[in-house]
């Protein structure tokens, strides 16, 4: 039953992200945010820890400080991946445009309330509570490469590992939930790795 509970919830993972990041881009925001309200709906009805998941002063701490540590390492990651990377640049700036979308308002509440708790919830709670670490991070990572944007992918992944490592050693998922937020909210809306966030992307451009 556990095991056909998590295809179920993958299957469905993976076909809410298809959907999310191949429809109108115009819209791009209500289908991240209904793809949010689907899964974390689906981890609370389907997982305990999910349910018992629990936001005091230790998991804000806790949150905070690993927010700080992954948004380091998105710091040099997104030098390499610019050097390293035929269209890094590009496809860093395909990511920021979605900024243009919705109020910064906006998508700090979506954010903050849906995107990124569901998230943790789902993949950190009901995924790799079943099928383990390296499987849940693969997955998570897996779920991207709808987007074809590689840079998006490899930094799913990175995200991913980092987020998962910390809950296999035993961070409490309401300390990932803030991390994830704060993570979600410091690198998009306040402090991007993108000096030029605020410029046109060549896709948008031409949309």
């Amino acid at each position: 039953m556990s095991s056909r509970l998590l295809a179920l919830g993958v299957g469905a993972a993976f076909a809410a992200f298809g959907l999310t990041f191949r429809g109108p881009r115009a819209r791009f925001w209500d289908r991240m945010t209904a793809t949010g309200l689907v899964l974390g709906g689906l981890a609370l009805a389907a997982d305990r820890d999910a349910r018992r998941a629990r936001i005091g002063p230790r998991e804000v701490a806790v949150g905070l400080a690993t927010a700080v540590g992954l948004y380091g390492i998105f710091r040099v990651g997104d030098t390499v991946a610019r050097q390293v990377m035929p269209r890094g640049g590009e496809e860093i700036g395909d990511i920021y445009a979605l900024r243009s979308l919705r109020s910064k308002e906006e998508l700090a509440a979506r954010l903050g309330l849906v995107i990124g708790p569901a998230e943790e919830l789902f993949w950190r709670g009901f995924v790799q509570g079943r099928a383990g670490y390296l499987t849940a991070t693969a997955l998570y990572g897996g779920a991207h490469i709808v987007t074809e944007n590689v840079t998006l992918i490899g930094a799913a992944t990175i995200a991913g590992a980092y987020w998962g490592l910390l809950r296999a050693v035993g961070v409490p998922l309401g300390a990932l939930v803030v991390s994830h937020v704060v993570w979600d909210i410091w690198i998009f809306l306040v402090a991007p790795t993108e000096a030029s966030a605020d410029a046109l992307s060549p896709r948008q451009a031409e949309e």
